[in-house]
C-alpha cells in the first residue's frame, strides 16, 4: 500500500480514533467527553465537551512558544502599491484591542458581527477577535449590493457591523458606506456600525450609530481568550439557495480546528514558518479556511493581497508576489490562471520574476480543465494539483496529498477521497454506480470535523437539502464518476448535467473538447431547453489575445471537435464567440443565466455577479 493508502486505510479502520490523534496538535483548554456526537444525526457533532479557543490557537499560542516575532501576515496591495506586515505578537496587539472594542459595545459570547470589508488587515484582525471573545461572525463579500447585504443582516442580525469607507478595483473606487446605509434601512436593523477610514474615500458617519476604527482603537482595553465549547459556533458563511435565499451555513471551532491544520499539513505540505498565499477573498470560504485560519494555526504566514491576477498593473502580478515574499505555495481558482493565459501566452511576465521559493500551485473552487493544469506546469515548473471542496466542508473532500505522498497526476481530476470522505457515485434512483459511470456524487455520513454543524436557524433546510434524497449519505449536489483506480472526476453541478434526447451528458466534457483546441482562451457549455431534445448544449467561446483565425472557422471547428471527441450524440451544433465570461466575484461561471439569455428565459441578475455589463455582451453575440 502506498502512504496515502496507509493513512485512508487508518482512518476507515477506526475514524474517531484518526480525528482523536489528529486533534493532539491543536490546544485544548479541555479534552473533549465524547469524540463523535451523533444525537442529531445527520447533524453530527465533533469533539464534545471539549473547550477550546480558535483566536488562542492561531495566534497566541505562537506568541507563548516564543514565536512572536515570526511574520504572520503579509499585506500586499497592488491597488495601493502598499506592503504592511504583522507579526504574530503585533496581530495578537491588535486582535485582543479589538475584541476589546466590541466587548464595549456590548458584543458578547454568540452575538453576531456581520463584516462588510474590503482586502485590508483589520478584515482578519476583525474575524480573529470576533474567534477571541466567542462572537459570531458572518462575512459578507465587500461591494455586494445593498438588497443583497440586508438579506444577510436580517438573517443573521448582528450587533454591530464592520465595514470600511471603500473597496478598490483597478480604476475605480467602491464607496461602502452608502451601500451600507441602505441595507441597513431595508433590514430595519438597529445594529451600529465600525467603519475603517480609507485615505481614497470618506465617509458621514450617523452620530452614536456610526463610529471609526482608529478612535476606538486608541481607547481599547485588550482582553483575553474565552474558553468556549468545541461545538460553539465559529462562524456564519451564506451560500446560495435555489430558493433565492442565502443558506447561512454553520462552522464549529474544534473540528474546524482540526481540520484546517491537518489539511494544511497534509494536503498542502506547509509547515510552520512557510509562507502560504491563498488568492481569494475572506467573502468567500477559501478566504476563511485559507487565507485566515489554517495558515495561522499552523504557524505560517498568510499573504492579504488587494488586487486582481492581470491588470494590477498585467499578468505578472501573481508571479510578483511570489517573488516578493517568497511564496511557498500558491492556491487559486483555475479562472485567475486562464485570465493570466489569455494575457500573456507564453508566460514572458515570469521570466521577470525569481519564484525559485515556489514549490506548489494549487487549483480548486471551479473545474480544473486539463489545458489550464498544462499550461500551468509547464510555466511554473513545479506541481500543479487540483483539488475539490466545497463552502459546507470547509477544507478538501479530494485532493493530492503533498504532504503525505504525490500521487500520479490524472487530468481532469482532483485525484482520491480525503480521510474522512467516503466518496461514491449514485444514480438518481440511489443505485452505487461502478467505475465510469456518471452519477450523483454523494458522501457517506458523517462528514468529517470542518463539515457545516447546520444552517443558520433553519436545520430542517440543511436536512432536506443535503441529506434527504440519500439516507446515510450527504448530497454534494455535483456531477461526476471514478475511474478504476479510486479518482474521482468532477463534471460540473447536476444541474450542468444535461439530458440530450435521454441520453445524460457532461457539460464539462464538452468544456474539456473545447479548451483543448489552440485559440481558445476559456469556455462554458450549458444546457439550453429544446422543444425536440429536451436540452441541448450551447457553446461559449472566450479567444486567446492574438488570434488570426477567423471566427466562423473556430466556430465550426468547435462543432467538429466535439462531434469527434464526444459524438453525435451531444447534439453540439451552437458555439458562440464572446469577449468574456459573465461570473461571480468569486471566479465562478454563471451557467445557468447563460443557459436562460441563450433559451430566452426570464432571469435576475445575480448579486454576485462581477460585472452585469457581461450580460448585454452575451445577448449581443447570441443574437446579433
Amino acid at each position: 500500500m502506498s502512504s496515502y493508502e496507509k493513512i485512508y486505510q487508518s482512518w476507515k479502520n477506526n475514524p474517531q480514533d484518526f480525528w482523536q490523534e489528529a486533534a493532539r496538535e491543536i490546544h485544548w483548554f479541555k479534552e473533549c467527553e465524547e469524540v463523535l456526537d451523533e444525537t442529531n444525526a445527520p447533524l453530527y457533532q465533533w469533539f464534545k465537551g471539549a473547550k477550546i479557543n480558535t483566536c488562542y490557537n492561531a495566534i497566541d499560542r505562537h506568541v507563548i512558544a516564543g514565536q512572536g516575532d515570526i511574520t504572520a501576515l503579509i499585506y500586499d496591495s497592488a491597488m495601493t502599491g502598499q506592503v504592511r506586515k504583522y507579526t504574530y505578537a503585533e496581530m495578537q496587539d491588535h486582535i485582543s484591542k479589538f475584541a476589546g472594542v466590541l466587548n464595549a459595545k456590548g458584543v458578547k459570547k454568540g452575538d453576531r458581527v456581520l463584516l462588510y470589508m474590503p482586502m485590508i488587515p483589520e478584515a482578519v484582525i476583525a474575524m480573529l477577535a470576533c474567534a477571541r471573545i466567542g462572537a459570531i461572525h458572518t462575512v459578507v463579500f465587500g461591494g455586494f449590493a445593498s438588497n443583497e447585504l440586508a438579506k444577510r443582516i436580517i438573517d443573521a442580525e448582528p450587533k454591530i457591523i464592520v465595514s470600511a469607507t471603500c473597496g478598490l478595483e483597478p480604476g475605480r473606487v467602491i464607496a461602502y458606506k452608502p451601500l451600507l446605509d441602505e441595507a441597513l434601512a431595508i433590514s430595519k436593523s438597529t445594529a451600529k456600525t465600525i467603519i475603517v477610514k480609507r485615505p481614497e474615500c470618506d465617509a458621514e458617519l450617523i452620530d452614536g450609530r456610526d463610529f471609526y476604527w482608529e478612535k476606538l482603537m486608541k481607547v481599547a482595553t485588550p482582553v483575553d481568550c474565552l474558553e468556549l465549547e468545541a461545538t460553539d459556533p465559529l462562524y456564519i458563511l451564506y451560500t446560495s439557495g435555489t430558493t433565492g435565499t442565502p443558506k447561512g451555513i454553520v462552522r464549529d471551532n474544534g473540528g474546524h480546528l482540526v481540520a484546517m491544520n491537518w489539511s494544511m499539513k497534509n494536503v498542502y505540505a506547509m509547515s510552520p514558518g512557510d509562507v502560504y498565499w491563498a488568492a481569494s477573498d475572506i467573502g468567500w470560504v477559501v478566504g476563511h479556511s485559507y487565507i485566515v485560519y489554517a495558515p495561522l494555526v499552523r504557524g505560517c504566514t498568510t499573504i492579504l493581497y488587494e488586487g486582481k491576477p492581470v491588470g494590477t498593473p498585467d499578468a505578472g502580478a501573481f508571479w510578483r508576489v511570489i517573488a516578493d515574499h517568497k511564496v511557498n505555495a500558491l492556491f487559486v481558482a483555475p479562472t485567475a490562471i486562464r485570465a493570466i493565459k489569455r494575457e500573456d501566452p507564453r508566460g514572458e511576465f515570469l521570466n521577470n520574476y525569481d519564484i525559485s521559493a515556489f514549490r506548489t500551485l494549487f487549483l480548486a473552487g471551479e473545474r480544473a480543465d486539463p489545458d489550464t493544469v498544462k499550461w500551468s506546469e509547464k510555466m511554473v515548473s513545479v506541481p500543479v494539483i487540483d483539488h475539490w471542496w466545497q463552502t459546507e466542508t470547509s477544507w478538501s473532500i479530494c485532493a493530492n496529498f503533498m504532504g503525505i505522498e504525490h500521487l500520479p497526476v490524472k487530468y481532469g481530476s482532483p485525484s482520491v477521497p480525503s480521510p474522512g470522505y467516503d466518496v461514491r457515485i449514485f444514480s438518481d434512483e440511489g443505485e452505487e454506480l461502478g467505475p465510469k459511470k456518471l452519477g450523483n456524487i454523494v458522501v457517506k455520513e458523517p462528514l468529517p470535523p470542518g463539515g457545516m454543524l447546520g444552517i443558520w436557524k433553519d436545520n430542517q433546510r440543511c436536512i432536506e437539502t443535503y441529506f434527504k434524497e440519500y439516507p446515510g449519505f450527504y448530497l454534494t449536489g455535483d456531477a461526476g464518476h471514478k475511474d478504476e483506480d479510486g479518482y474521482l472526476y468532477i463534471m460540473g453541478r447536476t444541474d450542468d448535467v444535461i439530458n440530450v434526447a435521454g441520453h445524460r451528458l457532461s457539460t464539462g466534457s464538452m468544456e474539456e473538447v473545447l479548451s483543448n483546441m489552440p485559440d481558445v482562451a476559456e469556455c462554458a457549455v450549458v444546457g439550453v431547453a429544446d422543444e425536440l431534445k429536451g436540452q441541448i448544449p450551447y457553446g461559449f467561446i472566450v479567444l486567446k489575445s492574438g488570434t488570426e483565425k477567423s471566427q466562423d472557422d473556430i466556430i465550426t471547428e468547435a462543432i467538429q471537435s466535439v462531434r469527434t471527441e464526444i459524438g453525435a450524440v451531444a447534439s453540439f451544433k451552437n458555439a458562440v464567440i464572446v469577449k468574456r465570461l459573465p461570473k461571480t466575484r468569486s471566479g465562478k461561471i454563471l451557467r445557468r443565466v447563460m443557459s436562460s439569455i441563450a433559451g430566452k428565459e426570464d432571469y435576475k441578475t445575480p448579486a454576485t455577479l462581477d460585472d452585469p455589463m457581461i450580460l448585454d455582451e452575451i445577448s449581443a453575440a447570441l443574437f446579433s
